[in-house]
């Protein structure tokens, strides 16, 4: 039987309970490293997109017209007016 552990936080330094019921989970995950952050500080990183899941910037989108219906869109990239340029359901309605 697996025993709580007493662990601490590389981030802010403070103790955290790594539990019994969360080493199992960790196991049935196939995760061999216990966790090296606190909740608290996992979830400041998970909300600033700083873990490795949602690293991703956020894109720069810029405003267009779609060419086929003429409504005023957003899109990742910056329409340069030598191609049709579409909204989301016009672009789906092409493919």
């Amino acid at each position: 039987m697996t025993e709580d552990k007493t662990l601490t936080c590389r981030d802010c330094g403070a103790e955290f309970v790594f539990s019994a019921s969360e080493q199992e989970f960790y196991a049935s995950k196939g995760f061999t490293n216990e966790p090296g952050r606190c909740p608290s500080c996992r979830a400041a990183r998970k909300q600033n997109a700083g873990g490795r899941t949602g690293g991703r910037p956020q894109r720069e989108m810029h405003e267009a017209v779609c060419s086929a219906c003429g409504v005023t869109t957003q899109v990742p990239f910056r329409p340069t007016g030598d191609r049709p340029v579409y909204c989301r359901d016009c672009f789906s309605s092409q493919r």
